[in-house]
């Protein structure tokens, strides 16, 4: 079964549940648009942000659409996506970004990120962004290091703003004792709310108008049973949303009806 078969058989110009939509066409359902005007607010007020969410919720989508509205001549974005990589991994990629040669030992790194950050600001007149994904999966050490940043000017003036973004736990562990200097920090919060149902029928039908279908194409009862199961997080709604209609598609028929989705539902669970 090949993917040109599907969209023939739908007329879509293009997947509809891909990752690959643009940010001006993603569907500004409440929690993306709210997550979304507060990552940009922390980015203009160069503020340290934490936006949280259940796996698959949104949040680098909204962190993408809040930084592909920047003015890339006042703003470099760096996008720190690898958790893994330890305090000095996270040192070592923004000076890289920056388009510096980390230095070997972390005494000398640390200055020279801040150095870098500095430069960005004062020299070029660009304010740096750094988006934290995953923030959630880093240890206290990583975090405390992000922090760190900060502290260069004295809390006189900031040069730059910091997006952290991960699951509920990341909340919890910054009211840690031991990231209290952090916690401290952090001018705005934000948990990204699930699709309610309305949201959810609204999500596909936007994104069905995005590949180029305008007409109801899921039944109400296949929304609602997507619904159910996915909890409301996009990620699962776009998952469930391709398994319906490759079963539909399947079973020869035109709309996606509950059938299709429970059918989709099993193939999900199945994974």
């Amino acid at each position: 079964m090949s993917i040109e078969l599907i969209r023939a058989h739908y007329g879509f110009s293009r997947a509809p549940f891909g990752k690959d939509i643009p940010p001006q066409a993603l569907h500004p359902y409440r929690g993306h648009s709210e997550a979304t005007a507060r990552i940009s607010y922390c980015i203009a007020e160069k503020m340290i942000g934490v936006i949280t969410g259940e796996c698959g919720s949104g949040k680098t989508v909204a962190a993408r659409a809040a930084t592909s509205a920047l003015d890339a001549s006042r703003h470099t974005t760096i996008y720190l996506g690898t958790p893994g990589v330890g305090l000095r991994g996270m040192y070592a990629s923004i000076v890289t970004a920056l388009g510096g040669m980390p230095r070997f030992h972390r005494a000398a790194l640390i200055p020279q990120t801040q150095e870098l950050i500095a430069t960005e600001h004062a020299e070029r007149g660009k304010s740096v962004v750094l988006v934290c994904d995953e923030t959630h999966l880093v240890d206290a050490e990583v975090l405390e290091g992000l922090r760190c940043l900060s502290n260069d000017g004295m809390d006189a003036e900031s040069r730059f703003s910091m997006i952290l973004l991960g699951q509920p736990t990341l909340r919890r562990r910054l009211h840690l004792g031991s990231l209290v200097a952090l916690d401290q920090r952090v001018g705005l919060r934000y948990q990204v709310a699930p699709l309610d149902l309305a949201e959810c029928g609204s999500y596909i039908s936007s994104h069905l108008r995005f590949a180029g279908r305008a007409d109801t194409l899921f039944s109400e009862d296949a929304v609602a049973l997507i619904h159910q199961v996915s909890r409301g997080l996009p990620r699962m709604v776009n998952n469930l949303c391709v398994q319906s209609l490759v079963a539909t598609f399947s079973a020869g028929k035109a709309i996606v009806d509950e059938s299709a989705a429970r059918a989709a539902v099993a193939e999900v669970s199945a994974e």
